[in-house]
């Protein structure tokens, strides 16, 4: 009987803002301004990264490669949601669902480990200056790049057979404007208690493992620091750190608050807020992290803007 009132889904009903009526106009227009700012502000960053030769060290090659996977990162959710905003039949394929939850997870998974790897270049920076450039090498660098790349699509991997491999329910309405692990995974008809254990594991092995290595990084960091005997060189390192932390705790906090809990607290209303910071305002955040609170990519800037310029006009 129970294998009777189960159905073959074929596609998913998006319904995450479905119930805002005609402030969804309002809200299609916002999203597409906040978009196209992003993957300028990206763009930019990887431009004036590639372009200037001063920023050719680990941290801005971590940082381009950072912005490279945020943007990709938006590419997966944002252009689907717009176009969403904009249909009476806000719909997925089974397909396109199971593909945005993979490269959703994966990038998001990422993303996370190159944070932490931002964090240990920051610490050897500062912690071990006269051996920096033996330690974090050319090579050192792509093989965190790509290990972190690896764990993250790794993990993505078994979080899709862990989603997609259970039956699906007659309902395929989906309370959330994308492919979310919660949303999906409480379509399931089968227990899927066990299912979401290994999933919160794997959530305080991306979030929290990470984080607690940020954390102690930067407690030996503030001692270093505070051994310099100048109070300017004092407020030199701070603000080389202080880009990446804000990032930290913007990107480590909202994914916690959604992730780190059991999929039973899941509110929808709440959580569909805290979605659209770590999906569309988050990745915005970066670059103008970096770019206004910097001063090398700020000077950067203004050396690639005069050398590309249009010469004036007598």
């Amino acid at each position: 009987m129970k294998r009777q009132n189960q159905s073959m889904i074929n596609e998913f009903i998006l319904t995450g803002f479905s119930n805002l009526g005609d402030l969804q106009i309002l809200l299609f227009f916002i999203f597409l301004l906040v978009y196209l700012t992003t993957l300028t502000a990206n763009a930019t960053i990887m431009t004036i990264i590639r372009l200037d030769q001063a920023l050719h060290t680990p941290m801005y090659f971590f940082l381009f490669v950072l912005s490279c996977s945020e943007t990709c990162y938006t590419l997966v959710i944002v252009p689907k949601m717009l176009t969403n905003l904009l249909s009476t039949n806000p719909t997925i394929s089974f397909s396109g669902c199971a593909a945005q939850l993979y490269f959703f997870v994966g990038l998001a998974c990422t993303n996370c480990f190159l944070i932490a790897v931002m964090g240990y270049d920051r610490y050897v920076a500062i912690c071990n200056p006269l051996n920096y450039t033996l330690i974090v090498s050319r090579a050192t660098c792509m093989h965190l790049v790509l290990a972190s790349s690896f764990c993250g699509f790794l993990i993505s991997v078994v979080v899709n057979v862990l989603v997609f491999s259970m039956p699906f329910c007659a309902s395929n309405r989906i309370n959330h404007f994308f492919c979310d692990i919660s949303p999906v995974i409480k379509l399931g008809c089968t227990d899927t208690n066990l299912k979401e254990k290994v999933i919160f594991f794997l959530s305080i092995l991306v979030l929290l493992f990470p984080f607690v290595l940020i954390f102690i990084s930067y407690v030996f960091i503030v001692s270093t620091i505070l051994k310099i005997s100048s109070v300017e060189g004092q407020r030199k390192a701070f603000a080389t750190c202080a880009s990446h932390l804000t990032v930290v705790f913007v990107h480590y906090g909202c994914a916690s608050f959604i992730y780190l809990r059991p999929t039973s607290l899941y509110s929808s209303d709440k959580d569909r807020l805290v979605a659209v910071t770590y999906t569309v305002i988050t990745p915005l955040l970066n670059p103008l992290v970096y770019t206004l609170r910097n001063k090398e990519v700020k000077t950067a800037l203004r050396k690639v803007l005069n050398r590309y310029s249009f010469p004036k006009t007598v």
